[in-house]
């Protein structure tokens, strides 16, 4: 409305049952969903229903560089150091980014140590059952193999750990704002005094 205006309620007494919105297929949404998501169980079984296993990467821009979210892919440098074929990765659930870099050596170690856990509770069902190939899981593995229907490997943010420094009276008497203004002044300073120390040396030298 213009200039703040309040609106009538008049008009929302004529014919209210043109304006109102009604969700009554929320609990036949609710079944289809759930439906949906049995049949997807069923469908990628005995994989995990999350589907890929994906990394932990910081967000981008000013605003989101603080917090963790999950990637695209796995960069090569995390494989190797996970000891995990490039080639290998996809076929037993791992994504892989190729264009990703690893910018910090944090993130190469979490995103590794998050590869070899998953490494260390994988089970790989061989592509023909009684022909198990070099790296298939046992028989008595494949017989308590379960499904997993949850989230893979979720990522829980922790908070930094808080210090708590005592306050002396050394602290209580100096003065914060002197302390930066002395410092914006000697670097205002700097090429002055820069300036004045080497005319001063080139003089004392012709002397």
């Amino acid at each position: 409305m213009p200039n703040n205006q309040i609106s009538s309620i008049r008009k929302y007494r004529k014919k209210w049952q043109d304006k109102v919105v009604t969700w009554f297929n929320q609990p036949a949404r609710k079944e289809r969903r759930r439906a949906a998501r049995a049949e997807k169980a069923t469908r990628v079984a005995p994989r995990p229903v999350a589907g890929l296993l994906r990394p932990v990467v910081s967000g981008q821009t000013v605003k989101y560089n603080t917090k963790k979210r999950a990637g695209r892919g796995f960069t090569l440098e995390e494989l190797k150091e996970a000891g995990i074929p490039a080639k290998l990765a996809p076929t037993i659930g791992i994504a892989v980014d190729h264009r990703r870099t690893n910018r910090s050596l944090e993130s190469l170690q979490e995103n590794a140590n998050r590869l070899k856990a998953y490494k260390a509770n994988l089970v790989v069902f061989p592509r023909r059952a009684g022909k198990p190939k070099a790296g298939d899981a046992s028989a008595a593995e494949l017989g308590t193999a379960q499904q997993l229907k949850g989230a893979l490997l979720p990522f829980v943010p922790t908070a930094a750990a808080v210090e708590k420094v005592a306050v002396t009276a050394d602290m209580k008497k100096e003065s914060a704002y002197g302390v930066l203004r002395l410092e914006r002044m000697n670097k205002r300073m700097a090429g002055v005094r820069a300036k004045r120390a080497a005319e001063a040396a080139a003089a004392e030298k012709d002397a």
